[in-house]
């Protein structure tokens, strides 16, 4: 639901001194009733838009890497920036030289993500699909389950659990308070922080930016108080606005780069 259709269903004809309050949204702007069943699975906005989404994602990269060229089309020259971006500046800084073999993952994670945040922009969409949290869990238990595979591929069980709790080089008596810490912290807390981070701050900047986008309707009135306040919130909505497109797109590179270093550390040895 975007901010217009909050103005028509909660308080359009609401403006200053007209009597009644103002109709601040609240989280019933990223709440959608289905839009049709496939069998007993319902579909609703957010997921018809993230699918929507990976197929414009996977067009794009097969138009640019299916038929390479030794000179690069303008897409396919788009396409290599963003694998050459993705591998010097997450995977190789994170992991190394092995982390080549990753770039593909963080690859369609962080296009994924950044796409899915910026749908917020996109007419008649609206919506940043990680506001809702299933999305960025999603993400997160995905590469979770890659942290947890690598770790004890590469390091056995014993060497596993070393890796995940027990850091070298301090002294005996500390692992007795650090060790259930990091054990807590690298198997339970980092899926829920990759999560809530990156849901977090989507569903609060869409919220900031309904709020100023309604206050500007709602503050419109012919006097000059009116028209200086809707003219501030106006001015705040497109102020956030561009800052979320920033936020937008360092949100999906801080999750690709936090995720390849919970590789990187699945990947070193255990002492």
């Amino acid at each position: 639901m975007s901010a217009d259709v909050v103005l028509a269903s909660e308080g359009g004809g609401c403006h200053l001194f007209s009597g009644c309050g103002f109709p601040a949204p609240g989280a019933e702007i990223f709440i959608f009733d289905p839009m049709f069943h496939i069998g007993p699975f319902e579909v609703t906005k957010p997921a018809l838009v993230a699918a929507a989404t990976a197929a414009i994602v996977i067009a794009f990269f097969w138009a640019a890497f299916s038929n390479a060229k030794l000179v690069p089309s303008r897409i396919q020259g788009l396409g290599e920036m963003g694998y050459l971006f993705v591998r010097d500046q997450i995977a190789r800084p994170m992991i190394g030289k092995e982390g080549d073999r990753f770039v593909p993952y963080f690859m369609t994670l962080f296009f994924f993500i950044w796409m899915l945040n910026f749908m917020a922009f996109i007419p008649l969409i609206q919506l940043p699909v990680t506001s809702r949290v299933a999305f960025p869990a999603l993400f997160a238990i995905v590469s979770w389950a890659i942290y947890m595979t690598l770790t004890f591929k590469r390091n056995g069980l014993v060497g596993g659990f070393r890796n995940l709790a027990v850091p070298s080089g301090l002294p005996g008596w500390v692992y007795i308070l650090l060790t259930p810490i990091e054990l807590l912290s690298n198997v339970i807390i980092r899926p829920f922080t990759l999560t809530i981070r990156l849901f977090a701050n989507m569903f609060a900047g869409h919220m900031l930016i309904a709020v100023f986008s309604i206050g500007a309707w709602y503050l419109v009135s012919p006097s000059i108080i009116g028209m200086a306040s809707a003219t501030a919130s106006f001015t705040m909505a497109i102020v956030m606005s561009a800052f979320e497109l920033i936020i937008q797109f360092l949100q999906a590179y801080i999750f690709t780069m936090l995720v390849a270093s919970y590789i990187g550390q699945a990947l070193e040895e255990a002492h």
